[in-house]
């Protein structure tokens, strides 16, 4: 259906105000953005990891989701919404519920990348009619900003602190989205909140309303991890997609498609300056290069897989 956003903004929010997420945290407008593309006589079973968005959500008895809501472990929140749409789809067929009810799972890049992928894997590969959001934000936020295998090469965090021997991460991070292609599920995307909404809200509807298993890596800023001032969110989010760090495209059926081709690919050296965790790299250009040389690799490896002209 065609994207309207002064429609889409007026649906009704699943995840209400009053939460106790940070001021600039791009988890919480990733999570309303997804919502929104439910069809309002649709139910949901909302599962999210122990993290940000958990514990920032979900106080008992209080929660800011209006749908059903189930707190997972740290490293279950894929097993425990398979188990929830098989539980449905089993009293669906005996006759017990006759409601339509669609089962999303949120989880940060910790809870996802790393200590979740197990359960995220096994949820995938046995085919649950689900959909996976992996808010990413680049490392354990919520216990203390610890490294990820999200979290970019050289980011100062608490576990791989930049120093004068060590600048900071010394890995480049996880491509998670390529590894849920190889599942063989029938969507696999990625997306960031940008301008009008409009690529996060499509690939929401159609990982929403797709038979099967379907899962979304959306770009996550975090103020607190990234040191950025709270309001520069979205400025992050469009750099981070203008110089290819956080690629927009979709993979249906095993068939990659590029959503957006920026018209002046900005230099990463714009993306990294913007951030505090960086700062000890952005004068350093032998740095700078090493991560441009690998975007720019990854860029071109994704153009031909688009079937783009390089």
């Amino acid at each position: 259906m065609a994207y309207n956003l002064k429609e889409v903004s007026q649906k009704e929010e699943r995840l209400t105000g009053g939460h106790r997420m940070c001021a600039g945290c791009g988890a919480p407008v990733v999570a309303r953005a997804v919502l929104r593309a439910l069809k309002p006589e649709d139910n949901a079973v909302i599962g999210a990891a122990t993290g940000c968005m958990e514990v920032s959500t979900f106080l008992y008895p209080y929660t800011a989701w209006t749908d059903s809501f189930i707190h997972s472990a740290f490293e279950n929140v894929g097993a425990t919404i398979s188990g929830a749409e098989a539980a449905f789809v089993s009293m669906k067929k005996q006759g017990k519920i006759d409601d339509s009810y669609k089962f999303i799972a949120f989880g940060g890049d910790g809870g996802t990348y790393d200590i979740g992928l197990q359960s995220l894997s096994g949820a995938m590969e046995r085919g649950h009619d689900m959909v996976y959001v992996c808010y990413d934000n680049g490392a354990y936020m919520n216990t203390g900003i610890q490294r990820s295998s999200a979290t970019p090469k050289y980011a100062d965090t608490t576990t791989s602190p930049a120093g004068s021997v060590v600048p900071g991460k010394q890995q480049f991070r996880k491509n998670l989205t390529a590894i849920m292609v190889a599942h063989g599920i029938p969507y696999v995307a990625q997306s960031a909140g940008i301008k009008t909404f409009k690529d996060l809200h499509e690939k929401a509807e159609k990982a929403i309303y797709t038979e099967g298993p379907a899962f979304l890596n959306v770009l996550a800023p975090c103020p607190r991890g990234w040191r950025y001032p709270s309001e520069n969110l979205m400025d992050l989010n469009e750099l981070a997609v203008e110089t290819c760090f956080w690629p927009l495209y979709e993979v249906e059926n095993g068939v990659y498609k590029l959503n957006y081709r920026p018209k002046h690919k900005k230099p990463i050296i714009e993306w990294l300056k913007a951030q505090g965790r960086f700062k000890h790299i952005v004068d350093n250009e032998a740095a700078v290069a090493e991560i441009q040389a690998e975007i720019d690799k990854n860029w071109e490896d994704l153009l031909r897989l688009c079937g783009e002209e390089i």
